[in-house]
């Protein structure tokens, strides 16, 4: 079999090598560059590649095409293959069909993903030594089950990946939340880009559990779908759902009645609660003891990029939280802090509604600092509101937030938007905010 790989980076890397190890014929293309590190690998292993450009005579030859999620099913390459009977899939239905054996936790969401899975691996690690994690964190889920079995893998899954599944799985799938998010890639269009979310569970069976949030707008025309066990949880307590939290605790009744103190928890906020509330109710269906749970719960460490205090200087917090991309990422930003905020934000809009946070916005922020080209649709909702300034680098936003905030001030980054007008990544974002705050004097 001929397996043809777009994409060059850790999914697509990942995708070949797990090719070249069941021994097919594999070619890696990428239309941009590869990174030295995974060229590197790639020639150790003997895998053909090219990059600047796709060769389309090596390309579709191929039987079966493994796409990387950034790529779009659009681009005329893959509407031609496509015509020409090639099947093209995504790096998680290419992994999952290789898996030998062991339990899948497969977690999505508009935000909290990332949090959720890390503490879910965590929790696991105190209980099993054979855990994995993977999917659109860390190590690719290829290179994984291509490197060896485990017994648990704990996924988070963005809707690019789910897009491009055929058979893929989860033992447990956990849908977090959903809002407006990435809709430039679902034609500006909310059920799409829902539609996209729910394929997590579109291959579960009764044996399956669904776990998900019970208030979720989007939840209840989907959930008469879906053949798995549905698990629900919610800000309030009723009969209907297996977890809820007060402001002293959150309670899982599951398998188990738990009382999980909220004091006793590393990370805070109501944001923080639904994941922590997902995350106990999979706890008691893989039979994970209250004990471990509550150990992962005191000793875990809060992402990345995700509400990561960066330094107090002057008495005013700097807060990163570049992994905010849409706009329910940043009002659970800024509903975490009491103090005035000084807020960053900006970058390439996707389709957001700033009127579901204006309020909060109002109440909370004395300052908008706006940086890189896409600000109209924050001067169309809070010019004349409060006071905005607008720059085209994160050096002089920055510089503007500390001469603007006062003692017990936050100055918080929460972009509301992806980071590619200026920088790699969210992570490269990030990093450069927190390395200028460190300069700062």
């Amino acid at each position: 079999m001929r397996v043809v790989v777009l994409g060059g980076g850790e999914s697509g890397y990942g995708a070949a090598y797990l090719a070249k190890t069941k021994g097919y014929d594999v070619f890696l293309s990428d239309y941009g560059s590869v990174q030295a590190d995974y060229k590197e690998e790639l020639n150790a292993h003997q895998i053909h590649f090219e990059e600047g450009k796709h060769s389309l005579n090596l390309i579709f030859s191929a039987d079966i095409i493994v796409k990387s999620p950034g790529i779009s099913n659009t681009i005329p390459l893959l509407v031609e293959a496509k015509e020409k009977g090639i099947e093209i899939i995504s790096e998680i239905e290419w992994a999952y069909r290789y898996i030998n054996g062991g339990k899948i936790i497969g977690i999505t969401g508009s935000n909290g993903k990332t949090t959720t899975t890390s503490l879910m691996y965590e929790v696991l690690k105190n209980y099993s030594s054979s855990v994995c994690l993977a999917g659109n964190i860390g190590i690719s889920f290829s290179f994984q089950v291509a490197s060896q079995s485990f017994d648990y893998y704990v996924l988070e899954l963005s809707s690019f990946q789910l897009d491009d599944i055929v058979t893929f799985k989860p033992d447990i799938a956990i849908l977090l939340n959903l809002s407006a998010d990435h809709l430039d890639r679902y034609n500006w269009n909310m059920t799409e880009y829902v539609d996209s979310k729910f394929r997590i569970a579109m291959n579960q069976t009764n044996t399956d559990y669904f776990i998900g949030w019970k208030e979720g707008e989007h939840f209840l025309p989907q959930l008469d779908a879906i053949k798995s066990k549905e698990r629900m949880f919610s800000s309030e307590g009723n009969q209907e759902v297996q977890a809820f939290f007060d402001q002293s605790a959150i309670y899982i009744k599951e398998t188990a009645t738990w009382q999980l103190d909220i004091n006793n928890m590393s990370i805070k906020g109501k944001h923080n609660y639904m994941n922590v509330m997902a995350v106990g109710i999979a706890s008691q269906l893989l039979d994970i003891p209250k004990a471990i749970v509550e150990k992962g719960l005191r000793e875990f460490q809060s992402v990345e990029h995700r509400l990561e205090s960066v330094r107090t200087l002057n008495n005013i917090q700097f807060i990163n939280d570049s992994k905010a991309t849409n706009v329910d990422a940043v009002y659970y930003a800024l509903d975490t802090f009491v103090d005035p905020i000084v807020w960053i934000a900006g970058g390439i809009d996707k389709g957001n509604d700033y009127t579901q946070i204006k309020e909060l916005v109002l109440e909370k922020v004395k300052v908008l600092i706006c940086v890189g080209e896409n600000i109209t649709n924050f001067k169309t909702s809070f010019e004349n509101e409060i006071p905005m300034m607008f720059t085209s680098n994160m050096e002089a936003a920055v510089a503007l937030a500390y001469e603007q905030a006062e003692s017990k001030d936050v100055v918080l980054l929460s972009p509301a938007c992806s980071s590619f007008d200026l920088f790699n990544n969210y992570g490269h974002r990030g990093k450069v905010f927190k390395e200028l705050v460190h300069k700062l004097k």
